[in-house]
């Protein structure tokens, strides 16, 4: 079993982040749990017998992002998602309920680096980071269209 403590504290230090015990059970949350959580999600989950701050959590969630090691969802409803972004991934996004699913694709990473070079030299840009999102109906409400019908 991964240990996620460890590999929080490092990673946190490798960003310059100092390991927080807030900062730590948010990553190690988020590490061990690919369901793309919103802010309350994560509250609820880790606020157990400590005291526990909702703007403690989305002030750590923002200094994730920034660091790069988390990134923001936004699905069908607006409200924003985390994912803690390891393995190069994409996302489809239910239009109709908002679910959100990972996407592994061979040579994602190499196909998302030429998409960010394309871009710089459309643009003038210099990217610094870039997120796929794709938008369909899930098995789910595709099944309740259906009997709709």
């Amino acid at each position: 079993m991964p240990n996620f403590h460890d590999d929080a504290e490092d990673l946190l230090r490798s960003h310059h982040l100092k390991a927080t015990k807030p900062r730590l059970k948010i990553l190690e949350y988020l590490m061990a749990h690919h369901n793309h959580p919103t802010a309350a999600t994560i509250f609820t989950a880790i606020s157990g017998n400590e005291p526990t701050y909702r703007a403690t959590v989305y002030n750590t969630l923002n200094k994730l992002v920034d660091a790069g090691i988390v990134i923001e969802i936004k699905n069908g409803d607006d409200s924003l998602h985390y994912d803690y972004f390891v393995k190069p991934h994409f996302h489809i996004i239910c239009k109709k309920c908002g679910k959100i699913a990972d996407v592994y694709y061979p040579n994602f990473d190499s196909i998302e680096s030429h998409m960010r070079t394309e871009a710089e030299k459309q643009t003038g840009f210099i990217t610094s980071s870039s997120h796929v999102e794709i938008y369909g109906l899930c098995p789910d409400c595709i099944k309740k269209e259906k009997r709709a019908e």
